[in-house]
């Protein structure tokens, strides 16, 4: 079975990192890396405030209906050395990103170890990452509108890749 990584960097909103967690649990995903500023639950050892450690994974919690239980998930606020990790582990750094070059992800052949890296919900994913991915994905549209949103987006390109 193929090895699926969720990176999650710079996500801001608690009930999408809840949501993607879930969904996460959902497809079997093996680890969630929560970079950046992205919110977490709370963790052994946390540094945060507790007061703010506890809101914070409380509105996790409301999407993630448990499943910050269940889904292995690191939290690093530097996403470069765990690029470097999956890199080095044989993972392809895929972001999921509307670029010139964005291959469509309906007709991508995923690698049997991906990494999915996905970025801010306003301003996608930086381009000094999007440099350092080996490809960027693209879901096609189909409406008026010109994105989804990113755990929407993760979940659909999650399941390509699972089972393509």
């Amino acid at each position: 079975m193929r090895s699926l990584v969720v990176i999650a960097h710079d996500i801001r909103s608690t009930h999408n990192i809840g949501s993607l967690l879930r969904t996460a649990d959902g497809l079997g995903i093996e680890k969630v890396y929560l970079t950046g500023y992205t919110p977490y639950p709370i963790k052994p050892g946390d540094k945060r405030l507790p007061h703010i450690a506890s809101k914070l994974s409380s509105a996790i919690h409301k999407t993630a209906l448990g499943a910050e239980l269940t889904v292995p998930w690191e939290q690093n606020d530097d996403v470069f050395p765990i690029l470097s990790v999956l890199r080095a582990d044989g993972y392809k750094i895929l972001a999921l990103e509307q670029t010139e070059d964005a291959v469509d992800i309906t007709k991508f052949s995923a690698p049997d170890k991906c990494a999915l890296l996905l970025g801010s919900e306003v301003t996608g994913i930086s381009e000094e990452l999007l440099n350092i991915a080996d490809k960027s994905l693209v879901i096609p549209m189909f409406g008026k509108k010109e994105s989804f949103n990113v755990v929407q987006a993760a979940a659909m390109a999650l399941y390509q890749l699972r089972f393509n």
